[in-house]
């Protein structure tokens, strides 16, 4: 039995990290910080876990206490992984951060679009992005990762077996011109997290209606997007992301459109889709198409497309729980990967329906 610690663990992010790895065969917490209800027991903050976890929130994470973890979960916002990374790491832990602080390689990316400037520079290169469909084996080696964005992830699984170069099973080029990526995002409104308060979140402005948001290339997940097909496709893409807040608790559906560059079938490419994904164990490729509830409650992906003959465009349909493959479950995904133990580990349960 491994022992992790939680920060920022009154989040939806923590709170789903404390009711996943109270599943966990191999994983004990052994505490969770929280300013705002330190002192208190979980179930103050997540009545849904009481006489679930016997724990109370501390304060901080006292130094003995991190000396028996192998790993640290930093589920905190944006700033501040970068500050907490170097000592943990010193420590002996192994860090999976929840944040935006290390999922770009190039330290300037960060920079420009959170406009911060980065306080670890020195560990962005040393980090692993930590999607595991594209990176396990280095996830496996990592000892600090990265974990990605639930847009971006949503995104990049329906685009990849698209882009991707010399893949086994697979040919060798791209099937699409990058150049004509559109990404039509729609998120839950968990997806702000727990602590936003801005008018756009409550109930009364976010019921009924469907709204988009930093439109025209604004949003931050963009470049982490593009970062990762960059590297897929070999050469820079850029793409037109637009996201949008639907009314419902959580759940993502990235809609993906690009222009074949050859003429396939959509039979042709599920059949590219199924190869890429052979050993992916929470992606499913369907003949149909995704919803956002089908994967409700879950770490998985599921993946749909469909072929326009007259246009030669593609559509690839991707869904995820944003607190699920696109937060949580990935972030214990890759605690599996880097501590040797199964991938699968405390992420069997299927999704909840209806």
């Amino acid at each position: 039995m491994i022992e992790v610690a939680i920060t920022g663990a009154s989040g939806y992010g923590g709170g789903e990290l404390l009711r996943w790895l109270a599943r966990h065969p191999s994983v004990r917490v052994a505490a969770a910080a929280s300013g705002t209800y330190a002192g208190q027991p979980v179930s103050a903050a997540f009545p849904g876990l009481a006489n679930r976890v016997d724990l109370a929130f501390v304060q901080e994470i006292d130094a003995e206490t991190l000396r028996r973890c192998a790993a640290v979960f930093l589920a905190r916002d944006n700033g501040v992984a970068m500050r907490l990374a170097p000592s943990l790491l010193e420590a002996g832990c192994k860090v999976i951060d929840l944040s935006a602080d290390f999922r770009f390689r190039v330290p300037a990316v960060y920079e420009e679009w959170y406009r911060t400037p980065h306080a670890a520079p020195q560990l962005s290169e040393r980090a692993v992005y930590g999607l595991p469909e594209l990176h396990r084996e280095a996830i496996r080696r990592a000892t600090l990762v990265g974990n990605p964005g639930c847009y971006t992830t949503a995104s990049i699984l329906a685009l990849a077996p698209l882009l991707a170069r010399k893949s086994p099973d697979l040919a060798p080029d791209p099937v699409i011109d990058p150049a004509t990526i559109v990404i039509d995002g729609k998120s839950g409104v968990s997806g702000a997290g727990r602590s936003k308060f801005g008018l756009d979140y409550h109930f009364s402005e976010a019921n009924e209606s469907v709204s988009a948001y930093r439109v025209g290339g604004t949003h931050r997940h963009t470049p982490e997007i593009e970062q990762e097909l960059s590297r897929l496709a070999g050469h820079p893409v850029t793409v037109s992301f637009t996201p949008h807040l639907i009314p419902m608790t959580r759940g993502i559906l990235a809609t993906c459109y690009a222009t074949l560059i050859e003429s396939l079938s959509a039979a042709d490419l599920l059949d590219r889709f199924r190869a890429f994904y052979a050993d992916a164990p929470f992606v499913y490729v369907t003949d149909g198409l995704p919803a956002s509830k089908h994967t409700l409650g879950s770490n998985m992906c599921h993946l749909g497309l469909a072929v326009d003959s007259r246009t030669s465009r593609v559509t690839a349909i991707s869904s995820i729980d944003n607190l699920g493959k696109g937060m949580v479950g990935q972030a214990i995904q890759n605690l599996n990967l880097m501590c040797g133990l199964e991938e699968t580990a405390g992420l069997e349960s299927p999704g909840i329906w209806p």
